[in-house]
């Protein structure tokens, strides 16, 4: 070994860019341009980017309160694994979405100087889980969908939101696929942990609705090439929660209507608020700090 000491062998990794400490990160939109479409609105684009950035921050942020709370070592590894993937997205559509937006903001501003009536994420990040089980259907449920609509955004006209969600592809499908995993073993398992995962699924169902919703956003950017209108999802959403659902042997009965609004449109559950104090208290007790 050509290092005296083991912290040597940490630190002198000029040329790896996946070693974590430090700032020597390789830009992962290298290269990718990023001018506005033409004819697309700046508005609508920034409002669509923080959607989709703001789901992947509020999800990363209820994942990482798992960590050390799991059944098993290798999931808390998984679960961080996870958390760290959408924070990354979330960092990529904040950024984004403040280029768009021109004022000067950046991904900090945008997670941290937000107050919960102007994030725009979706209700079913923001939902505690009573067990495991919750999470891992509302995991399954989460990454399906989002793995649906980055494989078509994947298209977009613009080029530095099809990066994103080129580069999200492979990591939304391995949270799918471990989620399903989990789904499965757990619904397929003992008595008690099939009755707790068709709680859980029955728990889950009716944040689905609000997936499938287009925002008038969406709406004009998905006319445009940019977005990808949510209900084009559905069939593929709903083939997949059924295979995984018939695998663990779960019936999903009758789902309940929920109160009306969305989170795209600003309205939110009180959850929300309790995530911000937490996740912004420190940005906000020292304003303009760096670290």
């Amino acid at each position: 070994m050509a290092f005296d000491d083991a912290y040597g062998a940490l630190t002198d990794h000029d040329d790896d860019a996946r070693w974590a400490y430090g700032t020597g990160f390789t830009d992962p939109l290298a290269g990718v341009p990023s001018g506005l479409p033409d004819g697309v609105d700046r508005a609508d684009l920034t409002a669509y980017c923080l959607m989709l950035g703001d789901d992947a921050l509020v999800m990363s942020h209820r994942l990482q309160q798992w960590v050390t709370r799991a059944p098993e070592l290798e999931d808390e590894l998984a679960l961080a694994n996870i958390g760290l993937d959408l924070l990354g997205q979330a960092r990529l559509l904040l950024t984004r979405a403040g280029e768009a937006e021109g004022a000067g903001r950046d991904e900090d501003a945008l997670a941290y100087g937000r107050d919960p009536g102007e994030f725009r994420n979706v209700r079913l990040a923001e939902r505690a889980d009573a067990d495991f089980a919750h999470l891992m259907a509302r995991l399954l449920v989460f990454a399906t969908w989002r793995l649906a609509l980055f494989d078509r955004l994947a298209g977009s006209s613009d080029q530095m939101l099809a990066a994103i969600a080129a580069k999200g592809v492979k990591e939304l499908t391995y949270h799918r696929d471990y989620a399903a995993q989990w789904v499965v073993r757990l619904g397929d398992g003992t008595a008690l942990s099939h009755e707790r995962m068709a709680a859980a699924v029955t728990a889950v169902l009716p944040l689905v609705e609000e997936l499938f919703q287009p925002h008038e956003v969406e709406l004009r950017l998905t006319a445009a090439g940019v977005a990808v209108d949510p209900a084009a999802l559905r069939p593929e959403f709903d083939a997949v929660l059924t295979q995984v659902l018939a695998a663990a042997t779960i019936e999903a009965g009758p789902v309940r209507a929920v109160a009306a609004g969305t989170g795209r449109g600003g309205e939110h559950t009180e959850a929300l608020t309790e995530i911000l104090a937490e996740l912004q208290q420190l940005a906000r007790a020292v304003p303009g700090g760096s670290w």
